[in-house]
Protein backbone atom coordinates (compact mmCIF):
# COMPACT_ATOMS: atom_id res chain seq x y z
CA UNK A 1 0.00 0.00 0.00
CA UNK A 2 1.59 3.46 -1.30
CA UNK A 3 1.67 5.89 1.87
CA UNK A 4 -1.04 8.52 1.06
CA UNK A 5 0.35 12.64 1.55
CA UNK A 6 -1.36 13.89 4.28
CA UNK A 7 -2.13 10.59 5.94
CA UNK A 8 0.96 8.89 6.75
CA UNK A 9 1.87 10.23 10.44
CA UNK A 10 -2.18 9.29 10.99
CA UNK A 11 -2.07 6.08 9.57
CA UNK A 12 1.17 4.84 11.64
CA UNK A 13 -0.23 6.70 14.66
CA UNK A 14 -3.33 4.17 14.07
CA UNK A 15 -1.36 0.72 13.35
CA UNK A 16 1.20 1.66 15.96
CA UNK A 17 -1.60 2.25 18.51
CA UNK A 18 -3.58 -0.95 17.17
CA UNK A 19 0.13 -2.76 17.30
CA UNK A 20 -0.04 -2.33 21.18
CA UNK A 21 -3.64 -3.50 21.55
CA UNK A 22 -6.94 -3.73 19.60
CA UNK A 23 -9.33 -0.83 20.53
CA UNK A 24 -12.71 0.30 19.96
CA UNK A 25 -13.26 3.36 17.67
CA UNK A 26 -13.46 5.58 20.79
CA UNK A 27 -10.66 4.47 22.77
CA UNK A 28 -8.96 4.92 19.40
CA UNK A 29 -9.82 8.33 19.36
CA UNK A 30 -9.08 8.77 23.09
CA UNK A 31 -5.36 7.52 22.89
CA UNK A 32 -4.88 9.63 19.26
CA UNK A 33 -5.79 12.97 20.77
CA UNK A 34 -3.07 12.12 23.42
CA UNK A 35 -0.68 11.29 21.27
CA UNK A 36 -1.01 13.44 17.84
CA UNK A 37 -2.77 16.47 20.19
CA UNK A 38 1.04 16.85 21.80
CA UNK A 39 2.30 17.97 18.21
CA UNK A 40 -0.63 18.88 15.96
CA UNK A 41 -4.10 19.65 15.84
CA UNK A 42 -6.21 16.02 15.37
CA UNK A 43 -9.27 16.60 13.04
CA UNK A 44 -11.49 13.16 14.61
CA UNK A 45 -12.90 13.81 11.17
CA UNK A 46 -9.87 12.03 9.42
CA UNK A 47 -9.73 9.34 11.68
CA UNK A 48 -12.72 6.86 10.05
CA UNK A 49 -12.13 7.47 6.56
CA UNK A 50 -8.35 6.91 8.12
CA UNK A 51 -9.61 3.14 9.13
CA UNK A 52 -11.91 2.63 6.42
CA UNK A 53 -8.92 3.00 3.88
CA UNK A 54 -7.09 0.61 6.24
CA UNK A 55 -9.49 -2.15 6.20
CA UNK A 56 -9.70 -1.96 2.27
CA UNK A 57 -5.95 -2.33 2.00
CA UNK A 58 -6.22 -5.76 4.52
CA UNK A 59 -4.20 -3.87 7.57
CA UNK A 60 -6.42 -4.04 9.73
CA UNK A 61 -9.74 -5.89 10.75
CA UNK A 62 -13.21 -5.74 12.55
CA UNK A 63 -14.26 -7.86 15.19
CA UNK A 64 -17.96 -7.68 16.13
CA UNK A 65 -18.15 -10.69 18.54
CA UNK A 66 -19.51 -8.86 21.13
CA UNK A 67 -22.82 -7.65 19.05
CA UNK A 68 -25.27 -10.40 19.62
CA UNK A 69 -24.58 -9.86 23.61
CA UNK A 70 -25.34 -6.06 23.57
CA UNK A 71 -28.93 -4.94 23.47
CA UNK A 72 -29.97 -3.42 20.59
CA UNK A 73 -30.85 0.06 22.46
CA UNK A 74 -27.01 0.17 23.37
CA UNK A 75 -26.07 -0.85 19.96
CA UNK A 76 -23.38 1.83 18.32
CA UNK A 77 -22.01 0.83 15.09
CA UNK A 78 -18.87 2.58 16.06
CA UNK A 79 -19.12 2.01 19.89
CA UNK A 80 -19.27 -1.98 19.42
CA UNK A 81 -16.59 -2.93 16.96
CA UNK A 82 -12.86 -3.66 17.88
CA UNK A 83 -10.09 -3.01 15.08
CA UNK A 84 -7.18 -5.37 15.43
CA UNK A 85 -3.95 -4.95 13.13
CA UNK A 86 -3.67 -7.85 10.90
CA UNK A 87 -0.37 -9.93 10.45
CA UNK A 88 -0.06 -7.43 6.31
CA UNK A 89 -0.94 -4.23 9.06
CA UNK A 90 2.28 -5.09 11.18
CA UNK A 91 4.39 -5.44 8.23
CA UNK A 92 3.53 -2.07 7.17
CA UNK A 93 4.00 -0.82 10.32
CA UNK A 94 7.70 -1.79 10.47
CA UNK A 95 7.96 -0.59 7.22
CA UNK A 96 6.96 2.89 8.15
CA UNK A 97 9.08 2.61 10.98
CA UNK A 98 12.27 2.25 9.36
CA UNK A 99 11.76 5.34 6.81
CA UNK A 100 13.91 8.31 8.01
CA UNK A 101 13.42 10.27 5.29
CA UNK A 102 12.46 14.14 5.67
CA UNK A 103 8.54 12.93 6.13
CA UNK A 104 10.15 11.96 9.24
CA UNK A 105 11.56 15.13 10.19
CA UNK A 106 8.89 18.04 9.79
CA UNK A 107 6.71 19.49 12.35
CA UNK A 108 3.36 16.78 10.89
CA UNK A 109 5.42 13.36 11.02
CA UNK A 110 7.89 14.10 13.78
CA UNK A 111 5.75 13.35 16.75
CA UNK A 112 3.96 10.14 15.78
CA UNK A 113 7.36 8.47 14.77
CA UNK A 114 9.34 9.89 18.16
CA UNK A 115 6.03 8.19 19.89
CA UNK A 116 7.27 4.93 18.74
CA UNK A 117 11.15 5.37 19.17
CA UNK A 118 10.79 2.26 21.37
CA UNK A 119 10.06 0.21 18.43
CA UNK A 120 12.70 1.73 15.84
CA UNK A 121 15.86 0.76 15.41
CA UNK A 122 18.53 2.52 16.70
CA UNK A 123 20.05 3.61 12.96
CA UNK A 124 16.66 5.30 11.91
CA UNK A 125 15.84 6.57 15.37
CA UNK A 126 19.34 8.88 15.07
CA UNK A 127 18.80 9.77 11.27
CA UNK A 128 15.58 10.93 12.38
CA UNK A 129 16.44 12.81 15.11
CA UNK A 130 19.58 14.37 12.90
CA UNK A 131 17.46 15.45 10.30
CA UNK A 132 15.11 17.32 12.57
CA UNK A 133 17.50 19.24 13.73
CA UNK A 134 19.05 20.11 10.79
CA UNK A 135 15.83 21.35 9.49
CA UNK A 136 15.21 23.28 12.55
CA UNK A 137 18.98 24.94 12.64
CA UNK A 138 17.83 25.93 9.11
CA UNK A 139 14.57 27.23 10.23
CA UNK A 140 16.63 29.22 13.11
CA UNK A 141 18.58 30.83 10.82
CA UNK A 142 15.62 31.88 8.54
CA UNK A 143 14.02 33.23 12.19
CA UNK A 144 17.19 35.01 13.15
CA UNK A 145 17.41 36.44 9.31
CA UNK A 146 13.77 37.70 9.65
CA UNK A 147 14.06 39.47 13.22
CA UNK A 148 17.17 41.21 12.16
CA UNK A 149 15.48 42.61 8.70
CA UNK A 150 12.18 43.96 11.20
CA UNK A 151 13.49 44.10 14.65
CA UNK A 152 13.16 48.62 14.22
CA UNK A 153 10.14 48.30 12.05
CA UNK A 154 7.74 45.97 14.70
CA UNK A 155 5.84 46.88 17.74
CA UNK A 156 7.08 45.67 21.22
CA UNK A 157 4.21 42.78 21.24
CA UNK A 158 4.94 41.17 17.89
CA UNK A 159 8.59 41.60 18.69
CA UNK A 160 8.28 39.39 21.88
CA UNK A 161 6.32 37.00 20.31
CA UNK A 162 9.24 36.56 17.39
CA UNK A 163 11.32 35.85 20.06
CA UNK A 164 9.22 33.47 21.54
CA UNK A 165 9.07 31.48 18.58
CA UNK A 166 13.31 31.72 18.41
CA UNK A 167 13.09 30.74 22.22
CA UNK A 168 10.83 27.50 21.53
CA UNK A 169 13.12 27.03 18.26
CA UNK A 170 16.05 27.14 19.98
CA UNK A 171 15.13 24.87 22.92
CA UNK A 172 13.89 22.51 20.84
CA UNK A 173 17.69 22.20 18.91
CA UNK A 174 19.41 21.82 22.77
CA UNK A 175 16.88 19.19 23.40
CA UNK A 176 17.69 17.38 20.26
CA UNK A 177 21.28 17.91 20.79
CA UNK A 178 20.92 15.75 24.22
CA UNK A 179 19.06 12.82 22.81
CA UNK A 180 21.68 13.05 19.89
CA UNK A 181 24.15 12.56 22.57
CA UNK A 182 22.69 9.86 24.46
CA UNK A 183 22.06 7.85 21.02
CA UNK A 184 24.99 8.05 20.09
CA UNK A 185 26.59 7.39 23.19
CA UNK A 186 24.28 4.07 24.10
CA UNK A 187 25.25 2.82 20.29
CA UNK A 188 29.32 3.14 21.09
CA UNK A 189 28.31 1.36 24.15
CA UNK A 190 26.72 -1.76 21.91
CA UNK A 191 28.96 -1.69 19.58
CA UNK A 192 31.90 -2.28 22.23
CA UNK A 193 29.87 -4.37 24.23
CA UNK A 194 29.59 -6.57 21.08
CA UNK A 195 33.51 -6.49 20.78
CA UNK A 196 34.24 -7.81 23.68
CA UNK A 197 31.84 -10.47 23.58
CA UNK A 198 33.31 -11.74 20.30
CA UNK A 199 36.86 -11.07 22.00
CA UNK A 200 36.01 -13.54 24.92
CA UNK A 201 34.30 -16.10 22.81
CA UNK A 202 37.03 -19.06 22.74
CA UNK A 203 38.32 -19.82 19.26
CA UNK A 204 38.77 -23.39 17.73
CA UNK A 205 42.16 -24.70 18.60
CA UNK A 206 42.27 -26.17 14.97
CA UNK A 207 42.86 -22.65 14.04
Amino acid sequence: MAARKGAGALELAVLGLLHEAPMHGYELRKRLNTLLGMFRAFSYGSLYPCLKQLLADGMITEDRSDEENTPLALQSRRSKIVYKLTADGKERLQRLLTEAGPAAWEDEGFGVHFAFFSHTRADVRLRILEGRRSRLEERLESVRAALARTRERVDSYTLELQNHGLESVEREVRWLNELIGRERAEQEQQALSAKRIDQDMPRDEGR
